[in-house]
């Protein structure tokens, strides 16, 4: 059976804690003691089920980054990085071989307007049965002004972005250089906290599996375009050239 749109339990969403804006409210992931149904464990970094399954009709799981409450992605030293976009990569694409699912959803949430909940870092991968979440995908959504190529692994600047204006994507061959691919994906989000000119302190990283390649497309979150809420019309900004020479002179530049 094919559906289209996702059923979510509103009974198990209400019990789910908040603190991006409730301070007061403890992280659950930081009393690791107490956590429940693991499923991998990388020293810091963790695979568990989902204890809020909100989602009818799928399987949801947590990667916990690390046990640093504190720490941000785009900050993480070389070796945390790789290994962790290693752990990631390795357990999505299992998910997917496992011939369980239609579809395999894998994603990361950073700040109010992300659509997370949870502030300490960890994304999702969430096996759905009955929906191809890659059905609406397609290999342009990831075409852009180059801003650098490395290994066989190219970091760019949508000109199609899928919601409207400024979307980043790192792309790579299914057995490509996982170390590069990530540190494109840490530069695109230390970018978008520190140096994007909107003062965007939310993104969603997704990762996308086509055609033989790995993407991850990089989005800084503010709020969306009433053209694209309505009638589903991304918009695309003339000065995207500017921003890829702007990203290329902060990261790629040498003296």
């Amino acid at each position: 059976m094919n559906n289209s749109h996702l059923f979510f339990n509103t009974s198990i969403g209400v019990q789910k804690p908040e603190n991006y804006r409730n301070k007061e409210t403890a992280c659950p992931f930081c009393a690791r003691e107490q956590l429940t149904d693991l499923l991998a464990v990388d020293g810091p970094i963790i695979l568990l089920k989902n204890k809020y399954p909100v989602l009818v009709n799928a399987y949801q799981t947590v990667l916990i980054e690390t046990d640093d409450c504190q720490a941000e992605f785009a900050a993480y030293p070389a070796p945390h990085l790789h290994r962790l976009m290693k752990f990631g990569i390795k357990h999505w694409l299992e998910m997917e071989d496992s011939g369980i699912y239609k579809s395999v959803i894998f994603y990361k949430n950073h700040g109010p307007l992300s659509g997370g909940t949870i502030a300490h870092p960890h994304m999702q991968i969430i096996g759905l049965h009955d929906i191809d979440c890659e059905e609406k995908v397609s290999e342009q959504d990831f075409e852009g002004i180059v801003i650098e190529e490395k290994k066989g692994v190219q970091f760019t600047l949508s000109t199609k972005p899928r919601i409207g204006f400024y979307e980043f994507n790192a792309a790579m061959a299914d057995t490509g250089y996982v170390e590069e691919f990530g540190e494109y994906v840490q530069k695109a989000v230390h970018y978008i906290l520190n140096h994007f000119p909107f003062r965007a302190g939310s993104y969603n990283i997704f990762f996308h599996h086509l055609g033989g390649k790995i993407y991850a497309k990089m989005i800084p979150r503010f709020v969306t375009t009433p053209l694209y809420i309505g009638y589903g019309i991304p918009q695309i900004p003339n000065n995207l050239e500017w921003m890829a020479e702007e990203i290329t002179k902060i990261y790629f530049k040498t003296m």
